[in-house]
């Protein structure tokens, strides 16, 4: 499915991420952690297909399963004792529970910024930041870039060391282990020439000194204004919220919340409608497309 979040302007995406991954850190309530995650994982599918489930469901669904299994090996607080393990040692009902939020907290933020790194692209980080933050910005963006880049460049490295009969799989424990360290120290000197030709190009081009102009292709149009109040509101509908209590949550000694009302129905759906607007907006942008290519 085309994107058709990221098109809007860098400072509705910026807005957006920060405000999300924001959230997913410090809103415990199971509720909406189950929200922020069930978003999270539906847009990184949406937007990178086959490949975002089987990560997602590969690495994050178990990394989620152990995380929020082994907090209450090492945690036993809570007043709510389901049974003793071998050790003596309690395991409480609201330690597992507190390990599940923790875990879903985490593999949420990890969704976000995965979908962040899809979606905000170097040249929209510098475009908001590359004249208050040059240096930074730069840094920033390079640090983005580094993983896809890096994981590419290496696996050319691993062919083309593999068609001479040295890459890691080939040989014995040894020969194995000498092809490998070859392929870092080949790596890391293709990593640092190409560090020093960007900064010499950057230098060339006059980056970051006082007065210099750059070419932009964003403007921030009737559409984007539109999509940036309506994120807006939902921020200050779930901030008026979580001001009132309704995002809040005690895991020890004993499980406290809020009660469910009518208001904090009102919030969570707030809170469903934002986490979910980039899915919403896609959906929406098929379907037209669809009725546009039904009428041709």
């Amino acid at each position: 499915m085309r994107d058709s979040f990221s098109t809007f302007h860098p400072v509705v995406n910026f807005t957006y991420f920060t405000t999300v991954i924001l959230f997913s850190m410090f809103f415990m309530h199971p509720i909406f952690q189950g929200i922020a995650l069930t978003s999270a994982f539906t847009y990184s599918v949406s937007i990178k297909g086959k490949k975002g489930m089987k990560f997602n469901l590969f690495y994050l669904l178990p990394m989620l399963l152990l995380m929020a299994a082994l907090n209450p090996v090492f945690n036993h607080a809570g007043v709510t004792i389901l049974f003793y393990a071998r050790d003596g040692n309690p395991v409480t009902l609201e330690s597992i529970l507190y390990g599940i939020a923790s875990a879903a907290m985490f593999v949420s933020v990890i969704l976000w910024f995965s979908c962040y790194n899809e979606v905000m692209t170097s040249d929209k980080f510098i475009y908001l930041f590359g004249r208050i933050i040059p240096a930074l910005s730069l840094i920033f963006s390079m640090v983005l870039r580094f993983v896809p880049r890096y994981t590419e460049q290496i696996k050319v490295i691993s062919n083309a060391q593999k068609c001479i009969g040295r890459d890691v799989s080939q040989g014995n424990i040894i020969q194995r282990a000498k092809n490998g360290i070859k392929i870092l120290s080949i790596m890391t000197t293709w990593a640092l020439e190409n560090a020093i030709e960007t900064a010499d190009s950057m230098r060339s081009r006059g980056y970051g000194l006082p007065g210099r102009t750059s070419f932009s292709i964003f403007t921030f149009d009737n559409r984007d204004k539109i999509m940036f109040s309506i994120i807006f509101g939902l921020i200050i509908a779930v901030l008026t919220g979580a001001a009132a209590g309704e995002n809040t949550i005690r895991f020890f000694p004993s499980i406290k919340h809020a009660d469910i009302t009518v208001y904090s129905l009102l919030v969570y759906t707030a809170y469903f409608i934002l986490c979910m607007m980039p899915v919403i907006i896609n959906i929406r942008e098929a379907i037209r497309w669809k009725h546009i290519e039904s009428r041709i």
